[in-house]
């Protein structure tokens, strides 16, 4: 189905008043390369145990192999760019720090609701049908992105912007509509390694590629065992996610706090949380403090698993009491992570009021 004349300015236009700082069109068939790389990371082994990424890796290769219909994908940037450094409580032992992106409310509900809305004003204007992805299906967002001129996939493997840095979250529209692509993204990464050099536990094999294996992201988050013994002490205070390799990229000067989405700014509960508070989590309560949060799908038990490994890593003998208890914990994999972070603390010794200050 062709799309009428000047759809595609008033498309972006319609965009940016719901909120969407970026927005670009490609062909749906535009990224072949990207469900072969696709093909070479699982190969690798690289996904580690993220079985749902090889189940349906021949949908996730191409949008035309999810929707042979489909003729055009539309692709929306949300801004959640930070007004601090998300590195700045590194130091803080005491403190658990999350990434950025889940301080807020659930990004996969507040970019559909934008992606419905915008659906329901290109169906009224141009019809044909359409369907909507936010990063839970077979999509891959930042080929796509690139493709439709929104940025590049920098050396981190994250889609960078030269006005967004690499703060934006991503949205899908596949449509039947033929629509006037936008000219691809080119890279502008040039010589720089800085988000290669940032990352903690060397995730980086080489500059475009990622071993989520070692990425401290997969292993608070997607990884459900106990978290392999070489990367704990690199974890750090990191409980949910890490920032490290997005907030030394250099782009990121662009990138205004003030366009951020007032649904992605932090709740001040998840800001800065208290190690002590996340280590006496029920299920009950690890439900309340997360709710609305794209947190509360890891569920308590690997949250209080993370938080075990940065109590572990703090030094602070006021942590001992409730480490101790978790020891016993019903769940094996909170309680190995109690008795690593046990042995770690009581060989340590360190008085609470001396703790942070060499770390």
């Amino acid at each position: 189905m062709f799309a009428q004349p000047d759809l595609e300015a008033r498309l972006k236009a319609e965009a940016r008043r719901l909120g969407f700082v970026a927005c670009g069109i490609a062909r749906a068939d535009a990224v072949p390369e990207a469900g072969r790389r696709l093909h070479d990371w699982i190969a690798e082994g690289a996904h580690g145990s993220m079985d749902w990424m090889a189940a349906r890796a021949e949908q996730r290769a191409a949008p035309t192999a999810l929707w042979p219909e489909a003729r055009s994908a539309i692709l929306l940037g949300l801004s959640y760019a930070p007004a601090t450094d998300p590195r700045a409580l590194e130091g803080e032992a005491g403190i658990g720090r999350i990434s950025v992106y889940a301080q807020g409310q659930d990004y996969h509900d507040v970019v559909k609701r934008g992606l419905k809305a915008l659906a329901r004003w290109l169906v009224a204007e141009a019809g044909g049908d359409l369907k909507l992805f936010v990063d839970t299906a077979p999509v891959m967002e930042k080929p796509l992105a690139q493709a439709a001129g929104i940025g590049w996939q920098g050396k981190h493997t994250n889609l960078l912007s030269r006005d967004h840095g690499n703060w934006l979250f991503l949205g899908a529209i596949l449509t039947t509509l033929d629509l006037a692509p936008d000219r691809p993204g080119e890279d502008h990464c040039g010589s720089c390694d800085a988000c290669q050099r940032a990352c903690p536990t060397e995730a980086f094999p080489a500059p475009y590629r990622l071993d989520a294996r070692r990425c401290i992201s997969y292993l608070t988050i997607e990884h459900k065992g106990p978290i392999p013994e070489e990367f704990r002490d690199a974890i750090g205070n990191r409980i949910y996610g890490c920032d490290d390799c997005l907030a030394a990229c250099p782009w990121n000067k662009f990138a205004d706090a003030a366009e951020a989405n007032l649904a992605f700014h932090g709740r001040a509960e998840l800001a800065a949380p208290e190690l002590a508070d996340l280590l006496a989590l029920d299920d009950a309560g690890f439900r309340q403090v997360f709710a609305g949060s794209p947190i509360k799908r890891i569920g308590r038990d690997r949250m209080v698993r993370n938080a075990l490994i940065a109590a572990g890593n703090s030094g602070l003998a006021a942590l001992i009491p409730p480490v101790t208890v978790l020891v016993s914990d019903a769940d094996t994999v909170v309680a190995e992570a109690a008795a690593w972070a046990l042995d770690k603390l009581s060989a340590s010794r360190r008085k609470p009021e001396d703790a942070g200050t060499d770390q």
